[in-house]
């Protein structure tokens, strides 16, 4: 924008610099000097001269507009505080302190001097002169004018024109007017007879014949007296002294009259007709003296007005040189503060300050390329942090789901990161408040930690089996320690994983009885179908030998034994069918299933069974669903609950208690069973899931050996737990079925 405007003012600049002076100089002449061409001599010259000073006029109205507008524009930038206004009254205080005291004092001497000059041009000498060249003049006409009239005298008393004209010859008449017209220098001669009507003439200078004689009847009323007349005729650029005198006879008779005419010398003519005009114009200019000294005044008061209104346009066309390029930087400052490293400046100066714009556009450039490099080295480093936060909550996320234990400590032996594991096995509010092991281990455990650690230091990791002591109770784990490297090789922390070996002991002892189980079975089975067999021949002898004498006692004898027999058959059959149950176990077949229906399905088995008992169920609403065969997590939700019958059946209060809820942050579907019966002891919980372990008198211990076999191959957990105020709790998890939820949203 700058660029486009740049020549358009440098052209305006020059097109006043050429018009003010040549305006000036219009109308200083047009009212000062008596030049030829500004003396109008028609209406169209004077209407042209008219519209120059109109113009003038305007030309200086618009410059002091134009000057009222900068001045009035500079106090409002002013006033507002905008860039550069300081500078540009500063630059116009300079200028204006420079120009106006030289300009005044010159106006005052030149206002002076030129008073002093009028003054003068119209003193009392130049008046004596003209006065004295005004009484020569007219005593040169008069001496032409009597001269004049001697010589119409002496021409009159001429005899030999008498005496041609008495005796009335034209020719010789005229031969004498021609001779003393040649003789005298006369411009005119004429002769008239005593009629009055011409006779002879000689000159073609002057008015007509008839009209001379007409003038000189009308001045004397027909009669010329003997001393002659005279009179002053002017035609066109002719001007003619005239002078008439009567011809008389010896006697005294009037034989006619003769005119001569005779102008004066054409320098002399001039000097008058000069000496008249500038007369005039002296007059003229001595009545108009104050209108003189008035219009000087004017003229010095436009060329100051002029000088001033100079003075301050180039105040302000050098500050704008100035301003302008200083402006332009300060908002591409301001552009680049705000980030916006495109910006260039665009103003060109050819002094230095372009120099300086030069070199802040070469800066915003290198600028904005560095900033392109930062930009793409910070890209660069945002997609590396970002895939290091993606694979920080990939480890965070897998340290949340394993089923092992992490804790990170520090140089100082202090925490740093627990996972949701380490809060689950030793206690979510421990694990929180802690801050070292020793508030998480007991003495005798720290110590042989402590004891690892310094071998882990030496090793670089170091792995152990061990029982450590959680939740009140010794559990068994494998524990590795790592240590963690800082960047010189020196230790910077250790990492300890750490593994429940519960479920996997339990297993291990699991799939071991198992393997028993199958022995045992088979070893049982063996003999159990012959004595079955005899039994049954018994019975059927005993029956065939009614009608034979058999005493009385030896037959109920042999009845109830066999009876007996039977019933501990039929008692081994069941014994062998659990442990063929337990070393067979049929695959689960998991489908996406809703947990709250199998809950209701297997408390179907019991309505109306359970005699004294509160069956209570507590099933949230909305449960996603889970990967389960329900025909297995039913039986072994039947088989909780019966369990939890018996224990229930000598408290004073019996209370069966059936809940589901979701664990949101673990994405897990928890069922839990509770009864308020008298509880299981820390020992018995370790070995409630082992195969044939029961707190029954004839239970045989393999009900919650199948329930765990059932609930882990759900992948799923169960653990047993204190209930409150009395009883025991039953919980199982199991994992949401993400797949499920996704198909049915």
């Amino acid at each position: 924008m700058h660029d486009e405007l740049q020549p358009r003012r440098k052209f305006t600049l020059v097109l006043l610099l050429i018009l003010v002076p040549i305006l000036f100089l219009l109308g200083w002449s047009q009212a000062s000097l008596n030049l030829s061409f500004l003396q109008p001599a028609s209406a169209r010259a004077t209407i042209l001269l008219i519209a120059i000073s109109v113009v003038i006029f305007l030309a200086f109205v618009i410059f002091a507009l134009i000057l009222t507008r900068i001045l009035l524009k500079l106090y409002f930038e002013r006033s507002k505080q905008q860039f550069g206004a300081h500078f540009k009254i500063k630059m116009l205080a300079a200028f204006l302190g420079l120009s106006v005291v030289p300009v005044c004092v010159l106006f005052i001497f030149a206002n002076g001097l030129l008073n002093r000059s009028i003054d003068k041009w119209f003193g009392i000498p130049f008046d004596t002169v003209r006065r004295d060249a005004s009484e020569i003049f007219h005593q040169v006409e008069a001496q032409a004018e009597q001269r004049t009239l001697h010589d119409t005298v002496h021409l009159a008393e001429h005899e030999e024109l008498q005496r041609d004209l008495a005796a009335g010859s034209r020719a010789r008449v005229e031969a004498v007017l021609a001779r003393t017209a040649r003789d005298l220098s006369l411009d005119l001669a004429l002769c008239f007879d005593a009629h009055g009507e011409i006779l002879a003439q000689t000159g073609q200078m002057g008015p007509d014949p008839a009209e001379v004689g007409r003038l000189f009847s009308q001045m004397m009323n027909g009669r010329l007296p003997e001393s002659g007349a005279s009179t002053r005729w002017a035609g066109g650029n002719l001007e003619l002294f005239l002078a008439a005198s009567p011809v008389l006879g010896q006697e005294g008779e009037h034989l006619g009259s003769v005119v001569i005419g005779r102008q004066l010398p054409t320098n002399i003519r001039k000097m008058a007709g000069e000496i008249q005009r500038e007369a005039g114009k002296y007059d003229e200019l001595s009545r108009e003296r104050r209108a003189v000294k008035r219009i000087y005044l004017w003229i010095l008061s436009l060329l100051t007005l002029l000088i001033l209104f100079a003075a301050t346009w180039f105040a302000l066309f050098l500050s704008k040189q100035v301003t302008v390029p200083i402006g332009a930087l300060a908002e591409a400052t301001h552009e680049v503060s705000r980030g916006n490293l495109g910006y260039r400046v665009t103003v060109r100066s050819g002094d230095e300050l372009g120099s300086l714009i030069e070199s802040f556009n070469e800066m915003t450039s290198q600028l904005e390329a560095n900033r392109r490099v930062i930009e793409q080295a910070a890209k660069d480093l945002r997609e590396a942090h970002l895939e290091l936060e993606e694979h920080a909550r990939l480890v965070e996320v897998i340290l949340q789901n394993i089923p092992t234990g992490v804790v990170s400590l520090d140089r100082q032996g202090q925490i740093t990161q627990v996972n949701s594991t380490m809060e689950r096995m030793f206690g979510a509010e421990k694990v929180k408040n802690a801050r070292s092991l020793g508030e998480l281990l007991v003495p005798d455990d720290l110590r042989e930690v402590s004891r690892l650690f310094r071998r882990a230091a030496r090793q670089g990791s170091i792995t152990r089996q061990m029982d450590l002591e959680m939740n009140g109770r010794r559990v068994p784990i494998a524990l590795t320690i790592s240590s963690i490297r800082a960047p010189r090789g020196t230790v910077g922390g250790m990492l300890l994983v750490i593994e429940d070996l519960t479920e996997v002991l339990r297993a291990q002892k699991a799939m071991a009885w198992q393997e028993v189980a199958q022995r045992i079975a088979h070893e049982i089975k063996n003999p159990l179908t012959p004595i079955q067999l005899s039994t049954d021949r018994i019975r059927r002898l005993i029956e065939r030998a009614g009608s034979v004498a058999v005493s009385q006692d030896l037959a109920d004898a042999v009845s109830e034994s066999v009876t007996l027999v039977g019933r501990e058959i039929e008692s081994l059959k069941q014994l062998v069918d659990e442990f063929s149950s337990l070393a067979r176990f049929p695959a689960s077949r998991p489908v996406p299933a809703q947990i709250n229906h199998i809950v209701e399905a297997a408390f179907h088995v019991f309505e109306g069974r359970l005699d004294g008992v509160s069956l209570q169920c507590d099933l949230a609403r909305d449960l996603p669903p889970v990967q389960a065969d329900p025909e297995q997590l039913r039986r072994a939700i039947v088989n909780l609950i019966d369990n939890a019958a018996e224990a229930v059946e000598k408290s004073a209060l019996r209370v069966i208690s059936v809940r589901t809820a979701l664990d949101a942050e673990r994405d897990i579907v928890e069922l839990i069973v509770a009864d308020s019966g008298p509880g299981i002891t820390a020992e018995a919980k370790e070995k409630l899931f082992l195969p044939f372990f029961s707190t029954k008198r004839r239970g045989t211990g393999l009900g919650l050996a199948i329930v765990s076999r059932i609930v882990s191959e759900h992948n799923g957990t169960i653990r047993v737990e204190e209930n409150q105020p009395s009883g025991t709790r039953f919980v199982i998890e199991l994992a949401v079925d993400r797949a499920a939820v996704l198909n049915a949203g």
